[in-house]
């Protein structure tokens, strides 16, 4: 009964969170791109910094060794973004020659380079929805409603950052199933983390902080070297402001959520 609850509880703040933000990402919001840029880069920028890294400073965990990881994360999430830029040109180098020495006047297309940040949201959104898989299943082992309120809160705040994840993704394919499921497979490590939870509940505990700290650490690096650069060109002074207004607006979301989580 306890492990079936854990189950459904994960499944659906893992999965569902994914899916109600790609409703109101690709239906209800789609036509406001530059706007769903701005929310994305707050909402992630508030997860990091207002939700996961101070949710890890509460831990026993020492702050030298949590810096140290948080500084050791964004280094790592650089290298990642090199190593699948360094893959996609070697890839299409190789390509180019073989359309040389295959010329038949044939039109190829020529895929898009991969943006900054798709494999860094990917691993950190990873971690961070196993970190909740835990954090619902030992919500689950200490009382059945207090496991439906946290599967609850996990579905509610994981809903604006996934909307940023679902965006850096369609940045790089026009593809919307392909981002969807990618996000989906991510989220689905939810069940993942509630299995080993409910397992190893009182083991992996310690390890709680630092799996947070890896997880805001993905979100910044995105939001600083993805999302914000794109928003930096010259605009108008009401398309800027609008710029501002929605930042701030995906930052009081994950704010709000997350506040009214900590207050069940």
């Amino acid at each position: 009964m306890l492990l079936t609850a854990i189950l459904i509880g994960t499944l659906l703040a893992g999965i569902g969170s994914v899916w109600l933000a790609a409703v109101l990402s690709f239906g209800v919001l789609a036509r406001y791109t530059q706007h769903m840029l701005s929310l994305s880069a707050g909402a992630l920028l508030a997860t990091a910094f207002m939700h996961l890294l101070p949710e890890a400073f509460e831990s026993q965990a020492g702050a030298q060794d949590l810096f140290m990881t948080l500084l050791g994360g964004l280094v790592f999430f650089f290298l990642l973004d090199k190593a699948e830029l360094w893959h996609h040109g070697h890839e299409h180098h190789h390509g180019h020659d073989h359309d040389h020495g295959h010329s038949h006047g044939h039109g190829h297309g020529h895929s898009p380079a991969p943006v900054a940040g798709t494999w860094a949201v990917l691993t950190g959104d990873s971690v961070h929805c196993f970190g909740d898989g835990v954090l619902i299943a030992s919500a689950f082992v200490a009382d059945l409603r207090l496991g439906v309120i946290a599967a609850l809160a996990v579905l509610a705040h994981e809903v604006p950052h996934h909307m940023g994840d679902l965006m850096v993704l369609r940045q790089s394919s026009s593809n919307r199933q392909a981002a969807l499921l990618k996000v989906s497979l991510a989220g689905a490590v939810t069940m993942l983390g509630g299995l080993l939870g409910y397992w190893l509940v009182d083991q992996l505990h310690d390890y709680l902080p630092y799996f947070l700290v890896v997880a805001s650490s993905s979100f910044a690096y995105v939001a600083l070297a993805d999302l914000i650069p794109q928003l930096q060109k010259q605009l108008s002074a009401r398309q800027t402001a609008g710029q501002i207004i929605w930042l701030f607006t995906g930052m009081g979301l994950v704010t709000l959520v997350s506040g009214l989580a900590h207050g069940h």
